[in-house]
């Protein structure tokens, strides 16, 4: 496939998009996806440029309600590349996710490990399988909370019972499983292209508080690309989408980075990143980033005009944060031993 097609099918899955979807997802979700990888889909774990990779994650959201809802990521993966091998590699890794949102201080620790082959197909195109396996356990604090059971005509009494049927830990744990595929178009260091697809929650986990009920955790869909182009020797664009969808709900972002080289000299490297991105859901996402050698800082603030915003008169919607680091091993030089005289 040549690359003008590539171009084409990316720029044809913009527009795609744009038209899907108005409503937010129920899972943890980032408006630089880009920069979570495994959160997204786990055949992109251990494709990248370089060995080891090291990303935090930080998300802020709706803080002024004051119900505010704080996201913690952590991740690490790397590529493993057999003996000798030319035709193939694994991707191995692992993230932890930490949520917290509103008055009930409702919680949800998640911790993966993420696996991934990789098969080259020639020089420029690689086809990626990957899948998951974590951990996760959600719970919440009553003790904050007011029920109308409480309410004694005149005040709130807290030493009243909520009468509500809960399970008594108030905490519950499920499996967690995903697989994904990922098709990356590799030019250069500076002109590549991914299109992947992920199914999470494979396996629907129960999630309910309420013991006798059977409430299930629905698949989350996701079809993403990213694509980036090297227009000039000190500018590159990069265009990217994601497109979720999870049960009844589902959320689209569109975006686009300008990446400006501000020095090339080896050891000294740095980039600026500026870029601008939607949500079909109302929100502005302008973003900015800054890249020196193998450490990259990206920021974004989310500007929303849903209309739960719009009836707090309020424009303020979240703050992202993401900081990665790369480690590139130092290649051992090949030679022949001399033969022993």
């Amino acid at each position: 496939m040549q690359f003008k097609s590539l171009h084409i099918i990316f720029i044809g899955l913009l527009l795609v998009f744009s038209f899907i979807g108005r409503i937010a997802g129920q899972d943890i979700h980032y408006s630089q996806f880009y920069n979570s990888p495994q959160n997204l889909n786990p055949a992109q774990t251990g494709i990248f440029n370089g060995d080891h990779r090291f990303i935090l994650s930080h998300r802020d959201q709706w803080r002024f309600v004051p119900v505010p809802w704080t996201t913690f990521s952590g991740a690490y993966d790397r590529n493993i590349i057999p003996y000798q091998s030319e035709s193939h590699f694994y991707g191995v890794g692992g993230n932890i996710n930490y949520d917290r949102q509103g008055d009930s201080r409702l919680t949800l620790l998640n911790v993966s490990i993420n696996g991934a082959f990789h098969k080259l197909l020639n020089a420029k195109n690689i086809l990626s399988l990957g899948a998951n396996l974590g951990l996760a356990t959600k719970g919440f604090d009553t003790k904050s909370l007011r029920w109308d059971k409480q309410w004694n005509g005149d005040i709130f009494d807290t030493n009243l019972g909520s009468q509500e049927a809960f399970q008594s830990t108030e905490r519950i744990s499920y499996l967690e499983t995903g697989i994904g595929i990922n098709y990356r178009y590799q030019k250069s260091d500076r002109t590549n292209l991914d299109l992947g697809i992920a199914a999470l929650h494979l396996v629907e986990p129960k999630v309910s508080f309420l013991g006798e009920k059977e409430i299930k955790l629905p698949r989350r869909y996701t079809f993403n690309g990213v694509g980036n182009f090297q227009l000039t020797n000190q500018f590159d664009i990069q265009l990217h989408a994601l497109h979720q969808i999870q049960g009844e709900y589902n959320e689209t972002v569109l975006g686009g980075l300008g990446k400006i080289y501000l020095n090339q000299n080896r050891g000294k490297e740095l980039q600026l990143h500026l870029g601008l991105g939607y949500r079909t859901s109302g929100s502005l996402i302008p973003t900015l980033a800054f890249q020196y050698n193998e450490w990259y800082l990206g920021a974004n603030i989310d500007f929303d005009s849903t209309p739960f915003n719009n009836a707090l008169d309020t424009n303020r919607g979240a703050y992202e944060l993401h900081l990665r680091y790369i480690i590139k091993n130092v290649r051992p030089f090949k030679f022949k031993n001399c033969p022993i005289l």
